[in-house]
């Protein structure tokens, strides 16, 4: 028996949707809790009395918490579980989330991010993971991307409420209110999820079989009368690993591809409220312009999954970037505020859309043994990009750089990713 194939060889069940679901919830939530400090940001600034440059540092800290939880723990995935690490994660971040409520400073809440995000970071390498392995070969593609973006849902959502609730009842309401519903989610996980075939069959942890004809019960399959023989060269789970001969050309550009993107990316989403604001929108149409980026985002990001079935990933993926470094030069050449929305729509299509194909390709080129540390680890050096998106940017905003200054400097950068994704090479498939 073929224990990669094994889990998805057959139709989807429920049980495989249900999986789909909840990893799409739990994305969701981080989306919603990365958001909610954009959306707040202006306010903490006021009433801290501090400038855009110096809250940059505060985005950089959540993600660099990101960067050494998708590398430092998503791995233990590969050892431990793919629930229970989600479960973890989950944990991490309702309490970050409602800490960041209580705090009375700028370092605390710099800190407070950074233990926020290692759950954030290494939630989004495992629940890709996890649908990897439940999802059929044919759209896998798909079903990748549509969890991943619950992403942007969590941040439009959270954008709909934010306005009202920080207009009330003030910003820190609203980190006690995702915080809560955070850790409020955690029970349904510990019960509905279920954890991934593939990981059980391939590493054997105790009562493996047990676990796994439980799994199969509920799918109304037939059950087994004993686990798979285990290869005898396990490949261990380390980045090591990840740049052997048969893994390099996959590793080296996909990495590279992660971190150009993930600047302008994160960019985008740490500063589209205070970039709205300086372009003369008012601060609830500067709040709409992120809930605008976001709705554009799940749309992007779901027409993706379908085109890449149709034209292959990496092309699609191309596409998809090049034409948000397009978008992002002709930005500067727009005045009007129905406009700004328009193209803030338009370029979370585009970015997000091809972004999210790079979490498909992971999931492909990676088996089940090495999946969880090879995503984490190229979602985690990409993350340096994450860092040094939002710090310059808030640097050139402070120093009076226009916008259009920032989004030609920044479209570089998606122009080469998408150039770079075409040169990722996997034996292992044929078309991607």
């Amino acid at each position: 028996m073929q224990t990669e194939a094994f889990a998805y060889k057959n139709k989807m069940t429920p049980i495989h949707y249900g999986v789909v679901l909840l990893c799409f919830v739990m994305n969701m939530f981080d989306g919603t809790d990365v958001m909610v400090i954009s959306y707040t940001s202006n306010a903490i600034c006021k009433q801290w009395q501090i400038i855009p440059s110096s809250f940059g540092i505060v985005f950089s800290m959540g993600l660099l918490g990101m960067a050494i939880g998708a590398m430092a723990l998503a791995g233990i995935a590969d050892r431990l579980g793919r629930k229970p690490m989600i479960v973890i994660c989950l944990s991490i971040m309702g309490i970050g989330i409602l800490a960041t409520g209580i705090s009375q400073n700028l370092y605390q809440l710099m800190l407070i991010r950074f233990l926020t995000g290692i759950g954030i970071g290494c939630m989004l390498a495992i629940t890709s993971t996890l649908t990897a392995e439940y999802t059929t070969d044919h759209n896998k593609n798909f079903w990748v991307s549509f969890v991943m973006s619950g992403y942007p849902v969590g941040a439009v959502l959270s954008g709909l409420v934010a306005n009202p609730i920080i207009a009330q009842f003030g910003w820190k309401s609203i980190f006690y209110l995702v915080g809560t519903i955070t850790l409020l989610i955690i029970p349904f996980v510990v019960v509905l999820l279920q954890e991934s075939l593939a990981f059980l069959l391939q590493k054997q942890p105790p009562h493996a079989l047990h676990s796994v004809n439980a799994i199969l019960h509920k799918m109304k399959l037939p059950l087994l009368d004993s686990l798979p023989v285990k290869a005898s060269a396990k490949v261990k789970a380390s980045v090591q690993h990840l740049f052997t001969a048969d893994r390099k050309q996959i590793t080296i550009p996909l990495w590279l591809s992660f971190l150009l993107s993930f600047a302008a990316l994160y960019l985008l989403t740490s500063w589209i409220p205070k970039l709205a604001s300086i372009m003369g929108l008012s601060p609830a149409s500067s709040i709409y312009a992120g809930i605008f980026f976001n709705v554009g985002a799940f749309v992007g990001i779901v027409s993706q999954g379908y085109l890449s079935g149709v034209f292959g990933l990496k092309k699609t993926i191309a596409a998809f970037l090049i034409i948000t470094g397009i978008l992002m030069d002709l930005f500067g050449w727009i005045h009007s505020e129905g406009m700004v929305l328009l193209f803030f729509c338009l370029i979370g299509f585009f970015i997000q859309g091809g972004f999210v194909g790079l979490y498909a390709v992971a999931a492909r080129v990676y088996g089940t043994e090495i999946r969880s540390t090879g995503i984490g680890w190229a979602i985690g050096f990409g993350r340096l990009g994450a860092i040094l998106g939002p710090y310059i940017g808030g640097l050139l905003i402070s120093n009076g750089a226009t916008i259009s200054f920032n989004f030609l400097l920044f479209a570089f950068p998606v122009y080469i990713a998408g150039v770079l994704v075409l040169f990722i090479q996997s034996p292992s498939i044929n078309k991607i």
